[in-house]
């Protein structure tokens, strides 16, 4: 290791603790749908509703979290960031008292501040690491410590909840927003003294030309798959989780919270799994490949779990919570297990939506990313629409939403992501001519 690779350790043990904290915060509203149904008598639509507060931010902030980043830079952009997030956690904290709107206001503040700490953490990774495979590694690890963190949020929460259904209350849960809160408290103090490298970022292209991002169609499709990939990332562990916990004369199955956040925190776990396996196939096995067989999986999964009986049990191995968090087996029914086997599968969709989608677009791709920020909202917006069918449905039909979202994705794998559009020039800095020659050059070797 360099000097100065050594002399970046702090920043990039920072960079990791922020990809952990995105997760946790974004994980929350998942164990607190189940607490505001209890506490406040929230429907499953209401209950959704921390998800769409959190995720619709990114719709509002996406796009000036990049402009933000390039005006101020990476440091001060990150500072802003976690004051939001405390800001947000601490209002949220607030709930126990304010009641179910406060909870919502804590929850869309959170989302400004997840969606900022999206845009600074992973290009600052991969600056740190010097580009390149250690820039990649680095966002690897950081990713898999983002699902680590997913998966202890529902395994806590679910924990401090215990099995007293009167019990489940913002005010039981308050320890896991003040470790949050502390861990913003702690993040903030060391990052205002500590020194990161500012990058430049690259400047867009300035020329008001007649093509954009939004003039290829794959990419037109990729958007709208990034926006139902989120949907169904959080959809199926929430409404898994609501399903569990509701009690039997509602329609769900009675489980004990702390057991149903076992469950959830094992989908998170197999998200964690699945993203390792991903990154050590992903110089083998193309990203349309690896999407077309993790959405024809999910697909299956889920038809799995309409078709069975929930007198089906299976004794499921999950992660557990208790004196020390270790597995161990849980009887289920076998359509739980499939919606917490869904978790290997969407844990390398994003990264293979991502790059179908951006492929080819030369001088387009950085507005691109901008606009996948702000197709987030779909983590948002999605479950809003499952929790409807939810309460008309029944928790187990809401599934039909995340059946058509995975769809769609196996669509866009194997037509929606073909690039049509390869007439657009992408180059910049040189001729037309030369834009043209190189165009010909990429067909005859394709």
């Amino acid at each position: 290791m360099s000097q100065q690779q050594k002399s970046y350790l702090l920043p990039i043990v920072m960079m990791f603790a922020l990809f952990a904290m995105i997760s946790f915060v974004t994980g929350l509203p998942a164990p607190f749908g189940v607490i505001v149904q209890s506490e406040f008598g929230a429907t499953n639509l209401e209950a959704t509703l921390g998800f769409a507060a959190n995720f619709i931010a990114y719709a509002f902030m996406g796009i000036p979290s990049g402009l933000l980043l390039q005006k101020i830079g990476y440091k001060k952009t990150a500072l802003i960031a976690i004051a939001v997030g405390f800001i947000g956690v601490g209002i949220q904290a607030l709930a126990s008292k304010g009641g179910f709107s406060v909870y919502l206001a804590g929850a869309f503040i959170s989302g400004f501040s997840m969606c900022m700490l999206n845009t600074v953490v992973n290009p600052m990774l991969n600056t740190l690491g010097g580009g390149g495979k250690k820039g990649n590694q680095l966002i690897q690890t950081g990713g898999s410590l983002n699902s680590l963190s997913a998966t202890i949020v529902p395994v806590l929460v679910g924990y401090l909840m215990g099995a007293n259904v009167e019990e489940r209350t913002i005010a039981k849960a308050l320890p896991a927003l003040y470790i949050a809160m502390a861990i913003f408290a702690i993040a903030f103090l060391v990052l205002f003294f500590m020194a990161i490298p500012e990058p430049s970022l690259s400047k867009a292209n300035k020329s008001k030309g007649e093509h954009s991002p939004l003039s290829f169609r794959h990419f037109k499709l990729g958007t709208i798959a990034i926006f139902v990939y989120v949907g169904i990332e959080v959809g199926v562990p929430h409404f898994a989780n609501l399903f569990m916990t509701a009690q039997v004369n509602e329609g769900g199955l009675g489980i004990d919270p702390a057991i149903a956040g076992s469950i959830v925190g094992t989908y998170w776990f197999l998200m964690l799994i699945g993203r390792l396996i991903g990154a050590s196939l992903g110089a083998q096995f193309s990203s349309k490949a690896m999407l077309t067989v993790a959405s024809i999986l999910g697909l299956v999964l889920i038809g799995i779990a309409f078709v069975t009986p929930l007198s089906s049990v299976v004794n499921m191995p999950v992660f557990k919570s208790g004196a020390s968090l270790s597995f161990g087996l849980e009887a289920v029914p076998v359509s739980v297990m499939c919606m917490a086997l869904c978790g290997l599968c969407t844990s390398i969709m994003w990264g293979g939506i991502f790059n179908l989608a951006v492929e080819g677009l030369g001088k387009y791709t950085e507005a691109a990313s901008g606009i996948f920020m702000v197709m987030v909202c779909g983590g948002g917006l999605l479950p809003l629409l499952q929790g409807g069918v939810a309460d008309s449905a029944g928790y187990l039909n809401s599934f039909i939403v995340i059946a058509a979202a995975l769809a769609y994705l196996l669509f866009y794998a194997l037509i929606g992501c073909k690039n049509v559009n390869k007439d657009i020039p992408t180059l910049s800095s040189i001729s037309t001519v030369q834009q043209a020659q190189y165009i010909l050059l990429r067909d005859e070797s394709t």
